[in-house]
Order: C-alpha cells, then structure tokens, then sequence
C-alpha cells in the first residue's frame, strides 16, 4: 500500500459540525455539478461514481464520532484504498477544526506514476477548498456560476 497525506488546514467550523457534514454519502452528490450527477448514485454509507471510464465505489469503513470517517473501496473499484478523513480539534477553538486527509492506496507501478502526484494534488486541493468555503471564500478554480448565492459563514 502506498500513503498519500494531505496538507492540515484550519476550517472555521466545529469538528461535529464537519463530521455531520461528511457522515452520509449523499451529501457528496449536492456539491457536484449537474452534468456529473448523472454518473454517480449515493446512499448513507456507500458511493458509486463512472469516473473516466472506470467504476469506482467508495463505502464508509467506521465512524468515529466527530474525529474520523474511514471510507474504503466498494465494488468494482480498479484498486484497494482507504480513506480517512480527520476532523481534530484545533488547540482547543470551539469552531475550529484541523482537518486532513489520509489515504492509502494499493497501486501498482504503472499507477503510480501515473495518479501518485495527482491524488496528493487532489487531497490538498480539496482540504484548501473546505478552509475556503469556510471562511466565505469561492474555493480556486471552482466556477463562481455554480453557486450564485456564493458562500456565507453560516452555510
């Protein structure tokens, strides 16, 4: 297996807050565009998304509340992974939460090289764009159209 570790950074929200957000799957498909909903389909613990032509499935491994959501592979997936997601309190602030992400991945060569600096690039990308969000900023390279009523601290 092969670990990837995302950056840390500080989401001005409460670590249950995140945790309640990430807690079921379907919460995942409200933040897609419209012309990806299509490919994926989604219940309270598992996710199924065609990404490029592959089959990928994501089910929830453990719960653990309001500090980590472990997610592994479901189905068809094209390789082994599991994901966790850390909601640590940040030195105590009560509406913050020190968020990163874990991932270990079974890879072969030729998957490496292809997707190891591009998942590292993707989980730090997604851990920017939650601190974003959180702060009532538009996260970089998202389309501000997707969202006309832009982002508040209280979304």
């Amino acid at each position: 297996m092969t670990e990837y570790n995302s950056k840390h950074a500080v989401v001005r929200r409460a670590p249950y807050e995140l945790y309640m957000a990430f807690v079921d799957l379907r919460n995942f498909v409200q933040f897609l565009p419209e012309d990806k909903k299509k490919d994926v389909t989604a219940d309270f613990d598992t996710l199924t998304a065609t990404v490029q032509g592959f089959s990928i499935g994501v089910m929830v491994h453990e719960r653990v509340p309001y500090s980590k959501i472990s997610f592994i592979d479901y189905g068809n997936s094209p390789f082994a992974f599991k994901i966790d997601f850390h909601f640590d309190s940040n030195n105590g602030a009560q509406n913050e939460t020190d968020f990163h992400i874990d991932v270990e991945a079974d890879l072969n060569f030729m998957m490496k090289t292809m997707l190891g600096g591009k998942i590292k690039s993707g989980l730090d990308k997604i851990v920017d764009s939650l601190a974003a969000i959180s702060e009532g900023r538009m996260p970089e390279g998202i389309d501000p159209s997707m969202f006309p009523g832009g982002f508040t601290k209280n979304q």
